[in-house]
């Protein structure tokens, strides 16, 4: 059986037990569960230090520099992110490739056994397990097979009850707060900032992103201080930070490669020893940000560390489905392509900002879907006047949604759009529209909308 073949029988799986990733449930989160699984593995979690990052919005792209910059360093490093879009193993690797064919198989073959193996009843309160929490616990036995020097773990939902939460990391970090799972973290801020600081552990030093309220900031530094631990923010450590966008240029399938674009980043900071100069791949002012708090995480973990270090591995950081700016042969007068799985209302208005600024003059279309608990009504009215045509759909099959509350969100927007619940018809549809008229489609709104619009310009 060839490794696909392996991890599609896998998945089949693990697709047997309760997904709450996509369908979402209350009061069905808790640790005791992923701590008996991990007992049973002989504490996988803490076979390789590890960074620990929460957050609504940017956790992935941390994540992701964080590990890139521990590579450039020359340390082996595991990265958990999540959702994948196109393939499962983009969930568990290392930064910018899929571990050995070997390490999946093996961890495979530890786990179901031992995991079939388990008696119902004598599962914490008698509950069932779940899909994430054992795609987590594959993670943790990825990695010790691997041998990772250290890991990254992004947390999934929320913080305090999260899967990932049974780590110890030496340091956590938690990006920007914005109202996101209202309806299974709180209905505020500061409560949704009371479930990202669980991850806040006893002598484990935070680094959190700058907030959009002060009340927010001392829902962090009270937890801080019940733990025993420092609390730094990204803006109190930043002296200066610009960015700007250097030159674009096109390497489509004419010329090998993809289409990209580079965003120079200067960042000072008390933490290093010169100031950090490189060029990001993924462009936009909250990357910069991003970038700031994984080289500051870093930097707290190995001070030492030099910043070419730091430069090098910020460079390299790429992640699918975060302004990626693609090409597809099936609709080759599509001026670009703009995959973004932005879901929150921040991030949506820094991906159109990005978008403006580096399409001016362009002809906009616009392709969106979101899941059901998002803020569409919030989000809708960042699209007036910014495209010349808007479709509305559904993200893809497997996550719930609500086209109607999107169709209203537009409506009373004043947006002119079309909408097409049927994601198959509505996807080919938006880029043949875009194609025809030699526009920049923008893609956003839900990392499954992404996928579904992958498979089909793949």
């Amino acid at each position: 059986m060839s490794e696909k073949e392996a991890i599609k029988v896998f998945q089949e799986w693990l697709d047997s037990y309760l997904d709450f990733e996509r369908l979402p449930q209350k009061n069905m989160f808790w640790l005791d569960t992923i701590r008996f699984l991990c007992s049973r593995f002989n504490n996988p979690q803490n076979a390789s230090p590890c960074f620990h990052v929460a957050g609504s919005k940017g956790k992935g792209s941390v994540s992701t520099m964080i590990s890139c910059i521990l590579e450039e360093a020359g340390f082996s490093c595991g990265l958990y992110t999540s959702p994948h879009i196109v393939d499962f193993r983009e969930r568990i690797g290392t930064a910018l490739t899929f571990f050995p064919e070997s390490v999946y198989e093996a961890a495979i073959k530890e786990m179901v056994p031992r995991i079939e193996s388990i008696i119902p009843d004598s599962l914490p309160e008698g509950r069932p397990l779940t899909w994430f929490e054992l795609v987590t616990l594959y993670a943790f036995l990825c990695f010790r097979q691997a041998e990772v020097d250290y890991a990254v773990y992004e947390v999934g939902m929320g913080g305090r009850l999260d899967a990932t939460n049974v780590v110890l990391p030496k340091v956590s970090c938690i990006t920007p707060i914005e109202l996101e799972h209202t309806e299974f973290l709180g209905d505020t801020l500061e409560k949704i900032a009371g479930e990202k600081a669980g991850i806040i552990k006893k002598g484990v030093p935070v680094i959190i992103a700058a907030q959009q309220t002060e009340s927010v900031r001392d829902v962090f530094r009270k937890k801080a201080v019940e733990e025993g631990t420092v609390c730094t923010f990204v803006d109190d450590l930043t002296t200066y930070l610009s960015y700007t966008y250097s030159t674009m240029y096109a390497s489509n399938s004419k010329t090998g490669g993809r289409i990209t674009c580079g965003m120079h980043m200067h960042l000072e900071s008390p933490l290093f020893s010169h100031p950090v100069e490189t060029t990001l791949r993924m462009p936009g002012a909250i990357q910069a940000r991003n970038a700031a708090q994984a080289a500051f995480a870093v930097k707290t973990v190995l001070p030492s560390l030099d910043e070419s270090v730091i430069e090098r591995g910020l460079s390299k950081a790429v992640l699918p489905g975060r302004f990626e700016i693609t090409y597809t042969e099936k609709y080759p007068g599509l001026h670009y392509l703009i995959l973004d799985g932005a879901h929150t209302v921040n991030s949506i208005r820094y991906t159109i900002e990005t978008l403006l600024k580096l399409f001016t003059g362009s002809t906009l279309y616009l392709l969106f879907a979101c899941a059901a608990d998002k803020n569409v009504h919030d989000i809708a009215p960042l699209f007036k006047d910014v495209f010349s045509h808007i479709t509305v759909t559904r993200p893809g099959a497997a996550k719930q949604s609500d086209i109607v509350k999107a169709e209203s969100a537009f409506k009373e927007a004043g947006l002119p759009f079309t909408a097409d619940p049927d994601f198959r018809k509505a996807i080919p549809a938006a880029l043949a529209g875009a194609e025809k008229e030699g526009a920049v489609l923008l893609v956003t709104g839900s990392f499954y909308l992404v996928a579904e619009v992958k498979k089909i310009i793949a």
